[in-house]
This record gives structure tokens, sequence and C-alpha cells, in this order.
């Protein structure tokens, strides 16, 4: 199977979010979240996972934030609406996840999350932290950042998760995070 964006996993990290699929512009670009009515990038850096607004062409960056990047559909581009239950492998992201030991987990959308699960759309989840644990890795669930979700909205479960990660970072010298757009 081709990939459709490469994984951005590594050791040690701290958090690792995953989306159901690459965007059809994402595919184009050869970049995660590169859709412009996609709020990820901003909300990484205005909830304070980041100091500065990134680009979506420096995912690698993140590496250096102790973060990762991947999806449920590694090998098809497209919205949710165009994906189907077989588009989805489970099974690879555990490996991948058991693999690299993450401490988080972060689903970037209610239907990330059912997809892993391998759950109908209508099933009811909850944002924040899961019961679930993949080996020692906790699971979030948080708002969807596309713009196609935008009615659902809340900036709350992504300020949460900031200071989580802000505090597993603190020990290794992360200080607090002040959002800087690009000038």
């Amino acid at each position: 199977m081709t990939e459709i964006l490469p994984d951005v996993l590594d050791f040690g990290l701290v958090l690792v979010f995953c989306g159901t699929a690459a965007s059809r512009i994402s595919a184009r670009y050869g970049a995660y979240y590169a859709n412009p009515g996609n709020r990820f990038w901003q909300t990484l850096c205005q909830a304070g996972f980041t100091s500065r607004l990134y680009e979506p062409w420096e995912f690698h960056k993140l590496l250096d934030l102790r973060i990762g990047l991947t999806d449920v559909a590694k090998g098809k581009a497209g919205s949710d609406a165009d994906l189907k239950q077989s588009d989805f492998n489970p099974g690879a992201l555990n490996a991948k996840i058991l693999r690299a030991k993450p401490q988080i987990l972060a689903f970037t959308s209610k239907a990330a999350w059912r997809a892993w699960k391998g759950l109908p759309s209508k099933q009811a989840v909850s944002w924040g932290w899961q019961e679930e644990i993949l080996g020692a890795t906790r699971i979030y669930v948080l708002p969807s950042p596309s713009g196609a979700a935008r009615r659902y909205w809340d900036m709350e479960p992504w300020l949460e998760l900031a200071e989580d990660y802000r505090s597993r970072m603190r020990p290794l010298g992360g200080g607090e995070n002040i959002c800087r757009a690009h000038t």
C-alpha cells in the first residue's frame, strides 16, 4: 500500500495527532492539514502546542517538539464522506503506536476515533480522555479542526490537551508557549 502522507513518528514522542485520512488538498501538496479551511496549524499555535504558527509543509519539524502525525487511513485521500470502512487500517495504526510508544494518541476528530474503533458514524463519542489505553499510550479525542466540521468546533478540549502536553514537556526544558504568527 502506498501511503498518501508519510507518518511522522519516532521514539520518545509525547503526543501523536491522528486524523482519518489526508484531504485531497493535503495529498496534492504532500503536507498534513494543508487545506486553508482547516484550522489545525492555527489551533496548535493558539492552544500552546507550538510557539509560532507552522506552515503545513513544515510538518516534519513537529518531531523537534516531540509531536507526531499519522492517519487511520494511509492509502486513500478525501473527506470523511469519501472513505469506506475498508479504507481504514486500525491494526496498522495500533502496531505503529505500540512500536513508537508515545505518551498520548490524540484523534483529531470523533470520526477518526470511530474509524479506529470500527464504530458506526452515529456512535456517541465524548471529547477528551478515553478509557481505552493502547499499550502505555493514553487516548484523547479532539473536535475536528476541519472547515467541514466548523459547527462542532470547541477550542476547550484542545486547550486542555495542550496544558497536559506542556506539563509533560516542562521537565525537559520546555517552557510556556506564546503563539507568534509568521511576519
